[in-house]
């Protein structure tokens, strides 16, 4: 399981045990309500924080791979050249 998935799912346990704990308290309802939107507006920053982190992570990732690959490739076209110089210099 991914660790993005992980994340997601303790996120949501949290939101929801807040939620409940809220609904269940002995306060006037306009009072919960603002909470519950103060909550909720705290979540989802740090969800929005955590997903901009995951994305970072991930983009880094792509850019270390695709400059592994344009080395690999470089690599091999280097080697091609020198083999069709070996080639040419064994026919002659």
């Amino acid at each position: 399981m991914s660790s993005g998935k992980v994340l997601l799912g303790v996120l949501a346990g949290v939101a929801a045990g807040a939620l409940l704990g809220i609904l269940f308290a002995p306060e006037k309802g306009s009072e919960t309500r603002k909470k519950i939107a103060k909550k909720g507006e705290a979540y989802a920053d740090e969800l929005k924080e955590k997903f901009n982190e995951f994305l970072d992570n991930i983009t880094e990732k792509f850019e270390r791979a695709k400059e592994e690959v344009t080395d690999f490739a470089e690599q091999g076209k280097t080697k091609s050249e020198e083999s069709q110089k070996d080639a040419k210099a064994a026919r002659s």
